[in-house]
């Protein structure tokens, strides 16, 4: 390298919090934050993890277990071989779960195979030596109380950053070697669970465990979306500059201008330019906001759909994570 590029010059000075290039150091206080902020989140993730370990635990033996009935996933086939062989729940769940923490290890992030391990573990250490009571003998009290307790226990595991039942690992996986979606392979498990209980125990049972099934997925979709689910919406309108003035001045949100084109209109071709209005807000609002929408313009066209999560921007983070 030539000396000369060593040599500070007066297009390149040298102050206290720059290098000999003229490159601004980091802020010591940024990093240190950065780090305040990391482990932050870390002892977060923990608790929510060890809660969801006691929950999921608790939804076991003091329901599903005594009960007698089944789950979906990895966990329903655990709780279907206890009732046809008799073997311990901790050891199955762990044995069972193994191949599926392998599989995140090399499909998705070992930091999730980490956690999702030492969740299972933890998930077997708490059936193994904590003695839950048994809360009730009513049947559909236990299956609908059991799933939700064991829901909430698999929905604070994965807010998280883990998993206490490899199901969707497996699903993930098979998804990307076939046609079928995650959604489709976890709901094609949990029949054959369900027909394989129907036969073997009784129809009875398995009607009972679809039901403690229903209710563990409907509170794993609360703790995971929270109670406000947002909605994407589109406005195309020819006044679309005051409906973003009403989104960001009487809604208090945020909303986003693209430039577009109409396309085939009432009166035929109609290629003339229109901004497209774009904003996130939650379901409570959608009634307010078609109300104020259809004062502003009559005519607009409004396209909305489901949002499963955001970050940034003017949206309030859910209050667990």
């Amino acid at each position: 390298m030539p000396e000369s590029h060593l040599v500070p010059s007066s297009e390149f000075p040298v102050t206290p919090s720059s290098g000999a290039l003229g490159v601004k150091r980091p802020n010591p206080g940024t990093r240190s934050a950065r780090d305040r902020r990391w482990w932050r989140r870390q002892v977060v993730n923990t608790l929510l993890m060890v809660v969801g370990v006691f929950s999921a635990g608790f939804g076991l033996e003091s329901f599903l277990l005594p009960g007698g009935f089944l789950d979906g996933g990895v966990t329903g086939v655990s709780l279907l071989i206890v009732r046809v062989f008799g073997l311990p729940l901790p050891a199955l769940i762990v044995v069972l779960n193994i191949p599926f923490v392998l599989m995140a290890w090399r499909q998705l992030d070992p930091s999730v195979a980490i956690r999702t391990l030492l969740g299972i573990l933890g998930l077997a250490l708490v059936l193994a030596l904590i003695p839950y009571p048994i809360v009730t003998n009513d049947k559909l009290l236990i299956s609908v109380f059991g799933g939700f307790f064991l829901g909430a226990g698999i929905g604070l595991a994965m807010r998280g950053g883990g998993v206490l039942d490899g199901t969707e690992i497996m699903a993930i996986y098979l998804s990307k070697q076939s046609s079928m979606s995650v959604g489709d392979i976890i709901l094609v498990f949990n029949i054959l669970i369900f027909g394989v209980a129907a036969w073997v125990l009784s129809i009875e049972t398995a009607l009972y465990s679809i039901l403690a099934y229903l209710s563990a997925a409907k509170t794993i979709d609360f703790i995971i979306d929270g109670l406000e689910e947002y909605t994407g919406v589109t406005i195309v309108s020819g006044r679309s500059d005051a409906i973003r003035r009403m989104i960001t001045e009487k809604l208090g949100r945020g909303a986003t201008v693209y430039t577009g084109k109409r396309g085939y209109g009432t009166h035929g071709e109609q290629p003339n330019p229109v901004d497209i209005v774009f904003t996130v807000i939650t379901r409570l609002e959608v009634s307010k906001l078609k109300a104020e929408v259809e004062q502003i313009d009559r005519q607009a066209f409004m396209v909305m759909h489901s949002v499963r999560d955001t970050k940034g921007g003017m949206i309030k983070k859910r209050p667990l994570h």
